[in-house]
C-alpha cells in the first residue's frame, strides 16, 4: 500500500505541474505538444491552429527556411527511429531527442526524462529518397541509419548547414538540456 499511496501523492504533484504547463502551452502537457511549443519559440515557427493537422505542425517564419512546412518530433530517447506519415509529408522534420540510447530493448527499470540533448533537421524529399533507395518501410518507427542522423544534426554540433543555430538559440536549447538536473 505504501507504493500506491506514494504514487498517488506524486500523481497529484504531476497533475498540478501538468496544469501549469498546459496554461503555458495552451494544449495538454504532453511530450509532443511541449516539444512543438519549445521548437516554435526557439526556431520561430508558427504552429497550426489545430494540433491534428496531418503531418504538418507549422511553418518556419525566418530565412533560410521561411515558408517551409515542418513536422516537429520530441523523443525522450535518441533511438534513430522517426514516425513518418507518408500521407502527410512536410517539407522538413525537426527532431528533438533526449539521451542517445539506441537499444530497442525493454524500458523496464529505466527513466525517460524530458530533456533535449540533440536536435536534427531533415529535408523530407532527401530523406524519402534515401529510405526508398534502401527499401525501408515508412510509417511509425521508421528506421533511419546512423549516417543520416549524423548529417541532420543541428545541435549540439551544427553539421546540417540548412539551419544555422545562433548563440541565443543555443542558450535556449541548453535550458532543456539541463532540465534533468534536480533542483
Amino acid at each position: 500500500m505504501f507504493n500506491l499511496s506514494t504514487l498517488a501523492q506524486l500523481l497529484k504533484q504531476k497533475n498540478e505541474i501538468d496544469r501549469q504547463m498546459a496554461s503555458i502551452l495552451r494544449r495538454p502537457a504532453m511530450l509532443g505538444h511541449t516539444g512543438e511549443f519549445i521548437a516554435s519559440n526557439i526556431f520561430n515557427i508558427t504552429l497550426q491552429e489545430s494540433a491534428n493537422s496531418k503531418g504538418i505542425d507549422g511553418y518556419f517564419n525566418k530565412q533560410p527556411l521561411q515558408g517551409y512546412s515542418v513536422n516537429i518530433k520530441w523523443y525522450t530517447k535518441d533511438s534513430r527511429m522517426l514516425d513518418i506519415n507518408p500521407n502527410g509529408l512536410p517539407d522538413y522534420f525537426l527532431v528533438l531527442t533526449g539521451d542517445g540510447n539506441y537499444s530497442l530493448g525493454s524500458s523496464k527499470g529505466t527513466h525517460a526524462p524530458w530533456i533535449i540533448k540533440k536536435i536534427y533537421l531533415f529535408n523530407t524529399k532527401l530523406l524519402m529518397e534515401n529510405l526508398k533507395t534502401r527499401k525501408v518501410k515508412i510509417g511509425i518507427a521508421t528506421s533511419i541509419i546512423k549516417t543520416v542522423w549524423e548529417q541532420g544534426e543541428i545541435y549540439p554540433e551544427n553539421i546540417n548547414k540548412e539551419l544555422v543555430i545562433s548563440n541565443e538559440q543555443r542558450d535556449l536549447i541548453r535550458l532543456f538540456d539541463e532540465a534533468e538536473n534536480v533542483i
